[in-house]
């Protein structure tokens, strides 16, 4: 089994839900006492919170770095960012190292791909639904289009995110919000819906829902799961 090297905290709500997801997900698939070989550094997420809105990328972009370079260093063989909006920096932190980076949206893009997806509706940041670092890699890889909520749609999605998920805070009128904004990606043509940030499973889910619902975070850890035993 390969030692999985993870960057989290951001939020460590999210994170928690990561370690459980890819434990849960070696013990399936290897049965007995299993567990996984993981390796995580934590990052405190007011620092890059405030980076964030104020787009210093380069900084954000140093401070995941060092932190990914702590877990190569450590015994990891591969990284995951445990996050949908710090992979706006993954080229930059994938540079960096000798182990490989499993990037969220390839990740996400695979599974699309796999389900006959053309077309998806993106929930998540502003940073993640505006800027081209996540749609553009899965039109560009995958030839999957990606429609996201309308302005002020994305507004209400984005301070959901920070002012209540990434604080363990969850309240049914902020699901039906989301819920309102899903039903309208879908009467644009979406297919299906990525949860594009990974405290967004938290309050919605395929449960929600009679849409198709992709949660990332799940996605993801899947997809590390499965490195970790090739």
């Amino acid at each position: 089994m390969k030692t999985i090297g993870m960057i989290g905290g951001m939020s460590w709500e999210s994170t928690a839900i990561y370690y459980r997801e890819i434990n849960e997900g070696i013990k399936a698939k290897t049965g007995s006492l299993h567990s996984a070989k993981i390796i995580l550094n934590s990052l405190d997420f007011q620092e890059i919170e405030r980076l964030q809105h104020s787009e210093d990328w380069s900084e954000t972009a140093k401070i995941l770095k060092g932190a990914a370079k702590s877990v190569e260093r450590a015994g990891a063989d591969f990284l995951i960012i445990c996050t949908n909006t710090m992979h706006i920096v993954a080229p930059e932190i994938t540079e960096h190292l000798s182990i490989p980076v499993l990037h969220i949206a390839d990740a996400t893009g695979e599974k699309l791909v796999k389900e006959g997806i053309k077309n998806v509706g993106l929930l998540g940041t502003n940073f993640t639904m505006e800027k081209s670092f996540y749609k553009g890699r899965l039109l560009e890889k995958y030839g999957i289009e990606t429609v996201i909520p309308s302005k002020e749609d994305r507004a209400l999605v984005h301070k959901i995110i920070y002012e209540e998920l990434c604080r363990g805070v969850i309240k049914q009128s902020s699901q039906d919000c989301y819920l309102e904004v899903i039903e309208k990606l879908k009467g644009i043509g979406a297919e299906g819906i990525i949860l594009g940030c990974t405290e967004i499973g938290m309050l919605v889910s395929a449960e929600s829902t009679i849409s198709r619902m992709y949660d990332t975070t799940k996605i993801h850890a899947e997809q590390a799961v499965n490195f970790a035993l090739e």
